[in-house]
């Protein structure tokens, strides 16, 4: 065992522990299924915020984006730019309406009964079809993370990729168990605090190591002209970076087109809903923007000097945040720098695998199998479909793959499938349940069916992020359906209702 392994190890094995411990200390205070799917909606702005970022930013965070920038240069920060600008429309236009409107409609725990409620649907199969994409779309979204994990723990303490994977998937199952919605808000409080310090500090070293911006902007001219150009994406074959090429219009639109699925992503309007007021979202969504851009900034330039700055290229670009802080700082500092990685995989992963179980709690298991069923029988079906949900990611984690391609799939998916359909339920009253389900379905169909039917169009195929013709197509249904299929809501959803939540004590 190496002198770096030791510390790494023991700060790793203090903050798994200490999440453990979390799990446990908000067990008691986890009394109805209220608490364990919102945290009662006590949550305070910095928490809200500080969740809803974690929640976001995942593993690619510190692997992926990192990794795409190592290799492409900076053409590839095109995904940050979106990635912000998707943020604050996401907590202006989404979050003081979906807090608003999940309450009054009767109180929804989950996005499938908000719709429901919203579209006045009888016939419950809008939540069904929202709850199934939900489940299925997050059970990969999962994986994504657990393979994340397996990538960190092997690749620092080795044993192999399944042992990892097993290790990180116990412990995040144990303390979601546990505490639910709550614990794993409070945790992510402090792993956004560890995430936003390494963002910070690790290009800091490394910058100041090499000796100051120009040093590194020297270098990577030295490396290919590419990499310093946003129009461009360098060509990189493991060993050297070559000059590449012109990053086409739709090359940058599909980059941008990662802000777009902000709007429908379970995980994070989740914490729109919990938030304890309305009044709450703007100071939330001061601290959420800020947050999200430091991060952003700070692993794209990761990506950046690490190409400068380590000794060798890397096989693997995703693992450049690992190989930098092993090289540039002492085994401590190098584990407190890692510990920021886990937390982004944990922070991601236990929220989708939360939102996940209550949509097969509340939108299957109430819904249609024990309707009366009593607090404590929810929170115990709660808890057995988070180890259900963890199972499946966890076989499907086995089988490996590149986890920003993962991600990317997963983000499409919910972002074709639900944002449409959102925005549109909160700015058009007369929205018809027909439209939220041609949206629905149209949105989660075009992402799977894309990456087929873009080979078949020959010459004209584009080559675009499925994410771009999903929502496309998705708003086209939604509009189409809305307007002419079905009656419009007998009640008036017109305008913000805006209203002050209930008073209640926070968390946080």
């Amino acid at each position: 065992m190496t002198l770096l392994i030791v510390p790494v190890m023991i700060t790793f094995g203090i903050f798994l522990l200490a999440m453990v411990a979390v799990g446990f200390w908000t067990y008691q205070d986890t009394l109805t299924f209220s608490d364990f799917a919102l945290g009662g909606r006590r949550l305070s702005a910095p928490v809200a915020a500080l969740s809803a970022g974690a929640s976001d930013m995942s593993g690619w965070l510190f692997l992926g984006l990192p990794g795409a920038v190592y290799a492409a240069g900076i053409g590839a920060t095109w995904i940050a730019v979106g990635l912000a600008v998707g943020t604050y429309l996401n907590w202006r236009l989404v979050a003081p309406r979906l807090r608003t409107y999940t309450e009054l409609a009767g109180d929804a725990k989950t996005l499938s009964s908000y719709l429901e409620e919203r579209f006045e649907d009888t016939s419950r199969l809008l939540r069904v079809l929202s709850a199934t994409v939900i489940v299925v779309f997050f059970t990969v979204y999962v994986a994504s993370g657990l393979i994340a994990g397996g990538v960190l723990f092997d690749g620092i303490f080795g044993g192999g990729f399944e042992f990892a994977v097993t290790v990180f998937a116990v412990v995040i199952v144990v303390y979601t168990v546990l505490g639910g919605f709550r614990a794993v808000s409070l945790t992510h409080s402090v792993q956004a605090t560890v995430m936003f310090c390494a963002a910070v500090a690790l290009p800091a070293i490394a910058i100041t190591t090499l000796g100051g911006f120009g040093a590194l902007h020297g270098a990577l001219a030295d490396q290919s002209a590419s990499l310093l150009d946003m129009g461009a994406k360098a060509g990189f074959d493991g060993t050297r970076w070559s000059a590449g090429e012109p990053l086409s219009a739709v090359a940058v639109i599909s980059l941008l087109a990662w802000g777009l699925g902000y709007f429908g992503q379970p995980h994070i309007l989740v914490r729109f809903m919990s938030i304890r007021s309305t009044q709450e979202i703007p100071r939330a969504r001061r601290i959420g923007v800020s947050w999200v851009v430091v991060c952003l900034a700070g692993a794209s330039l990761v990506g950046l000097v690490g190409i400068a700055a380590l000794d060798q290229p890397l096989e693997n670009p995703e693992t450049v945040f690992i190989a930098l802080s092993a090289q540039l700082v002492n085994p401590w500092v190098a584990g407190l720098l890692l510990v920021a990685v886990l937390a982004a995989i944990k922070s991601t992963a236990d929220s989708q695998l939360l939102v996940s179980a209550m949509a097969l709690t509340e939108d299957f298991y109430r819904a249609f199998v024990k309707r009366q069923a009593s607090d404590a029988a929810m929170v115990l079906a709660a808890r057995a479909t988070v180890v259900a949900v963890a199972l499946v990611a966890y076989v499907i984690a086995l089988s490996g793959g590149a986890v920003l391609d993962i991600v990317a799939y997963a983000w499409a998916g919910f972002g074709a499938a639900f944002g449409p359909v959102i925005l549109l339920s909160l700015y058009w009253p007369r929205m018809t349940r027909a439209g939220a389900m041609a949206g629905i379905v149209t949105g989660a169909i075009t992402v799977v069916m894309w990456k087929h039917i873009d080979p078949l169009l020959g010459p004209l195929q584009s080559g675009v992020y499925e994410m771009v013709p999903g929502v496309l197509a998705a708003t086209a249904a939604a509009l189409i359906f809305g307007k002419f299929v079905g009656r419009p809501p007998r009640r008036n959803w017109s305008g913000p209702m805006e209203r002050r939540a209930p008073a209640s004590v926070p968390i946080g």
